[in-house]
């Protein structure tokens, strides 16, 4: 499933914060930075399952795009942790 929202916060924010998130705020489906770029983060969990987060330009914020098949409740909760550009207006 695709999820996406738009934020304030710049890419690197975006992507250290999905790091930390992942990694400590779902200990039961935990994943792992396996790529990752100015642009786009790759995790890795349980069972080889992957989240796919791409950091795309808007036209105010970035617009975050991630994809996975088995980390949709912790993907979409991560994505409600960020400042939106709609809150900020």
């Amino acid at each position: 499933m695709v999820y996406e929202t738009t934020t304030t916060l710049s890419g690197a924010e975006v992507i250290a914060r999905a790091k930390r998130f992942f990694a400590e705020r779902v200990p039961q489906q935990a994943a792992f930075p396996e790529k990752e770029g100015p642009t786009y983060l790759l995790l890795r969990g349980q069972g080889g399952e992957e989240i796919a987060l791409a950091i795309l330009p808007a036209e105010r914020g970035v617009r975050v795009r991630g994809s996975t098949l088995l980390f949709d409740q912790p993907l979409d909760r991560f994505l409600s942790t960020l400042p939106t550009v709609e809150a900020a207006a």
